[in-house]
């Protein structure tokens, strides 16, 4: 276990040499400044534990000292100790209200100044504690959003400047669907290292587009994958979000097509996209919640990816008012889809605008 640091700050080499020697000889670590500006220094390059600091210093005082520590966002709980041979009733005051967790007075009693030291310094390593316990929840989230979101969204959420995903709201989101065409018949087939190897490749590509479109991944189910768009991340177009991403994933996916069918894969790529209301936060049971989107668009969006071809990005009639000036597409007239009483308008989308393309 290392020794506690505790940094010394005063302007007489005197002082400081007997309180070296002092805590030295009790088991600490001591590092020496001898004015306030040295001591900021040695507070930001030799993290100390505890900062025994005296009052009266020329250019820059001791009170100046402390309340430039308590500035610091990193050095706001440093226990700082003030030393002085003035009066300790006017000087306790001001050392309270410069942030100060404890005063001594001149000439040092050692068995109290070694009291209080052991004092603060458990307090110090109790607050290191609790600290580093909130980092690692804080870290075990952050890994947990990872899952659905970009790092960058997740980042967001953490720092506060995006709502909290798991929290029940009501938004509109474009939602995307994107399945493998042949998986099953080819799952059945190929060795298991040869279809783990398939979908990892498969992912990637998943995962690369979705930070680059600020997409949120609601689940993977194999070669399914379910993704929204506008949530948590505020998107200003989440339709042309999601059809920009599927097709570059259609691209992806058919570079990807030349490795896999000279190993004799025959695999392709179809996918959906529909855009609505739904009501998103946290579905599950009290130990294992995930985050979940439920609406009619969900499965609009899982039925036209169900009708899509190898190669097809069938988007409905809401997306494709949204986009119809930045894409190509083409209607496939109304399909009957599974759990949606009336037949829906259907579009394939071919390819971006000549203009779009070029951006």
């Amino acid at each position: 276990m290392s020794l506690a640091r505790i940094l010394v700050v005063d302007d007489v080499a005197q002082n400081v040499k007997l309180l070296e020697q002092l805590l030295t000889l009790s088991d600490y670590e001591v590092i020496t400044a001898s004015s306030g500006a040295e001591g900021l220094a040695k507070v930001a390059s030799g993290n100390p534990d505890l900062v025994l600091l005296d009052v009266v210093m020329p250019q820059m005082s001791g009170y100046e000292v402390c309340r430039a520590i308590r500035a610091n966002p990193a050095t706001q709980l440093l226990p700082v100790v003030m030393v002085t041979a003035l009066d300790p009733s006017e000087e306790r005051v001001k050392g309270i209200e410069a942030g100060a967790d404890d005063f001594l007075s001149k000439p040092i009693n050692q068995p109290e100044l070694l009291a209080r030291v052991k004092s603060l310094l458990r307090i110090q390593q109790l607050n290191q504690e609790v600290t580093r316990q909130k980092a690692e929840l804080a870290e075990v989230r952050l890994g947990r959003l990872r899952r659905f979101m970009s790092p960058k969204v997740a980042e967001l959420i953490m720092s506060g400047q995006l709502e909290d995903p798991l929290a029940t709201r009501r938004k509109e989101v474009a939602i995307m669907f994107v399945d493998l065409r042949g998986f099953t018949a080819f799952s059945e087939t190929a060795a298991p290292e040869d279809v783990l190897g398939v979908l990892r490749e498969y992912h990637a590509e998943i995962g690369k587009l979705v930070e680059r479109h600020d997409a949120t991944i609601e689940h993977f189910a194999g070669d399914g994958v379910m993704l929204i768009f506008n949530d948590p991340q505020p998107l200003p177009d989440p339709a042309f979000s999601a059809v920009s991403m599927a097709l570059e994933l259609r691209a992806g996916v058919e570079r990807m097509h030349e490795g896999w069918s000279k190993m004799g894969y025959q695999l392709g790529c179809g996918m959906g996209i529909s855009q609505g209301f739904a009501t998103i936060g946290t579905i599950g049971f009290p130990g294992r919640n995930d985050y979940g989107v439920i609406g009619a668009v969900n499965n609009h969006a899982a039925r036209l990816c169900a009708k899509a071809e190898p190669g097809q990005i069938l988007i409905s009639q809401r997306v494709y008012g949204r986009v119809e000036s930045r894409i190509v597409a083409e209607s496939i007239g109304s399909l009957a889809l599974k759990g949606i009483a009336a037949p829906v308008p259907a579009y394939n989308v071919v390819s971006m605008r000549a203009q779009e393309a070029a951006e």
